[in-house]
């Protein structure tokens, strides 16, 4: 039903969309919870995305400047010890930067500096931490944040050539504990967002249930357990809905009854002409009339048969090996070649005897005006299509549409049904879009005239 939408836009000649248009049309899922999910989504994520980088660059750097900087003072107050203390105090200057400030030193004489160390280009607490004991010390260091998770090292030469080899715990100069907040804050998401789910279902629940209401009245199927619920908006939507489908099946009614009046006095008058027929006896001058009256009583039947296109028939499963047995017996009768070919389930949910009808409307417009016939039934996921192919004249391209109309002839009858009245095709449509398809037809392989019946499985 959505390929007939978009094959009519195609036809009115509307403007083609955009890259951009059709880049989201393809990859966008098409359902209306999952287009309502990403609403509410994608704002979210979008938030709590410039949320976390704008708070936690702010946060983050601002927090580890200010412990380094607090660590750095430590370590200038350890050197200003050192230079100022005899060599004899330096083992309680080393107790007492363990036990008061958690740094471990040590004093090396005659050293020289590392290499500097390759440190990761993110690094915060290596540029930081750099930056305070540079303008803290104002002495030469090296400095290694990566080497260990849980530990920084740093070397600083003082003067007469000693090393003083400091050994901190990485939380002291860093911010670690800041995954809380994003743990915090991802948490909060993932509950506002089951919520959301919650109440999205809630709301969608009612939309749904319309949807595959109007699906199946629009396929011919009967709807019994259907009563508009949800939202205000959502409830005059079915309410809409329900009356509606009451006008369309008292129309129905009301037209099938009086069909049915209709039926009755012709019938009755035509029985009356066979009567009155029989009566006079075998008069050759009388045989043109009654083939008058047998004419009169066939197309009326088509007549009948076509305006009853739209009664109610439950729906029920069909067989398609079924239908192709009696084609092929059909064939046979008619002495035309005929191959069918069935992929897919064998069985339909469609309604038997319309289907059945469509089919054979189909069938029998190729069995009169050609001779070699191929019939395949493809039953896929979603739809089942029924194509008719046969080595025929064939239909011009500029009537293929005009054919579908009721009592359009062409001149070589090709939509005639077996009364002649021009309704065969017209009926087979009728009932395919009963069903929620359409009947299309197109140039065929064999020559002749493709029959396209494409319904919903």
């Amino acid at each position: 039903m959505i390929e007939s939408v978009r094959q009519t836009k195609t036809e009115r000649g509307e403007k083609p969309r955009s890259p951009l248009a059709r880049w989201l049309r393809r990859h966008l899922p098409m359902g209306l919870y999952a287009r309502s999910l990403l609403i509410v989504i994608i704002p979210m994520v979008l938030l709590q995305s410039v949320v976390a980088f704008v708070f936690m660059e702010r946060h983050w750097q601002l927090v580890t400047q200010r412990l380094s900087a607090a660590v750095t003072s430590d370590i200038a107050a350890v050197i200003d010890l050192i230079n100022t203390m005899p060599p004899a105090s330096y083992p309680d200057i080393e107790s007492i930067a363990r036990r008061q400030l958690g740094l471990f030193i040590s004093l090396e004489n005659g050293g020289e500096l590392p290499m500097p160390v390759r440190q990761p280009y993110f690094d915060i607490l290596n540029r930081i931490l750099s930056d305070e004991i540079r303008q803290e010390t104002k002495l030469p260091f090296w400095l290694d944040t990566s080497t260990s998770e849980d530990e920084v090292y740093v070397r600083i030469k003082l003067d007469g050539a000693r090393i003083l080899r400091l050994t901190m715990r990485r939380n002291a100069a860093y911010a670690s504990n800041t995954h809380i907040f994003i743990v915090w804050m991802v948490g909060a998401s993932l509950v506002l967002l089951l919520i959301a789910i919650l109440f999205l279902r809630g709301q969608i629940r009612p939309i749904l249930h319309l949807a595959r209401a109007a699906e199946s009245f629009g396929k011919g199927q009967k709807i019994d357990d259907f009563s508009p619920r949800g939202a205000e908006e959502v409830r005059r939507a079915g309410l809409a809905f329900i009356q509606m489908r009451e006008r369309i099946e008292r129309q129905i009614e009301q037209r099938t009854t009086m069909l049915t009046g209709v039926s009755h006095d012709l019938r009755t008058i035509l029985t009356r002409f066979k009567l009155q027929l029989a009566i006079a006896g075998d008069n050759p001058d009388l045989q043109p009339l009654n083939q008058d009256v047998e004419d009169m009583q066939s197309m009326l039947e088509g007549y009948l048969a076509f305006v009853r296109g739209e009664a109610e028939e439950d729906v029920g499963t069909l067989k398609l090996t079924d239908v192709m047995t009696r084609l092929s017996a059909e064939a046979e009768l008619h002495g035309k070649t005929l191959t069918t070919v069935v992929e897919g389930d064998d069985e339909v949910r469609v309604r038997p005897n319309a289907f059945t009808r469509l089919i054979l409307n189909l069938a029998s417009n190729a069995y009169r005006y050609a001779d070699t016939i191929h019939i395949e039934a493809r039953h896929g996921q979603r739809w089942l299509s029924i194509t008719i192919d046969d080595n025929g004249p064939g239909i011009p391209e500029r009537s293929r549409e005009d054919v579908f109309k009721p009592f359009f002839r062409l001149d070589e009858a090709r939509n005639l049904d077996s009364s002649g009245t021009g309704l065969g095709l017209a009926i087979a449509r009728d009932i395919a879009r009963s069903h929620g398809g359409n009947v299309t037809l197109s140039d065929s392989p064999l020559g002749g005239l493709r029959a396209i019946a494409r319904v919903p499985a």
